[in-house]
């Protein structure tokens, strides 16, 4: 670096020292002093800074080598995942129509059976409510038997009653007749 110091230092003073001896000088021309003293610096700066910046470019590549290289394997993993996920997704949809066809037709048969059950039901309430009404109807029936039954049984007792009640021939000839139809003398 001293070196370099040097220079920067002669550049700015000139070198009238070696312009005297006939060794360098400087070109005071704007134009051309720079194209030269860029060259210069260009010059130091790759074989001074070759080993600073070979090393930063060659950590840079491997940096940006490996981050390719990683993103890679995401890309080849995510790949494998969103398969394996699109997989899944298919075998649930799958599971998704078999449990919708399983519950139509699990659906379907309990109707069936709803209706078949709904109709015995129904046969039954009519045989009931006939069998009902032929009971209600019988119940009647003997009812309104034993009701004219009785009521002829009454008139019967009071006809007799009237005709044998004041008569004692009558009486004791009905008595002998019972007794005859009884096997009796």
């Amino acid at each position: 670096m001293g070196m370099f110091n040097g220079l920067a230092h002669a550049s700015i003073t000139g070198f009238p020292q070696l312009a005297e001896a006939g060794g360098y000088s400087l070109n005071f021309d704007i134009l051309e002093a720079n194209l030269i003293n860029l060259v210069i610096v260009i010059g130091l700066l790759i074989y001074l800074g070759r080993g600073f910046l070979g090393d930063a470019l060659a950590k840079r590549r491997e940096a940006i080598e490996t981050a390719i290289v990683e993103a890679e394997a995401n890309q080849k993993q995510a790949a494998a995942k969103l398969a394996e996920e699109q997989e899944k997704l298919a075998q649930a949809q799958a599971e998704a129509k078999k449990i919708l066809a399983n519950a139509q037709t699990n659906a379907s048969k309990a109707k069936e059976q709803i209706l078949a059950e709904s109709k015995k039901e129904i046969q039954r309430i009519k045989d009931a409510a006939s069998q009902d009404t032929s009971a209600s109807q019988e119940r009647a029936i003997a009812e309104i038997r034993q009701r004219v039954t009785a009521m002829a049984l009454e008139k019967v007792e009071a006809d007799l009653k009237n005709q044998l009640g004041n008569n004692e021939s009558a009486q004791r000839k009905l008595v002998d007749q019972s007794i005859a139809l009884l096997g009796g003398n």
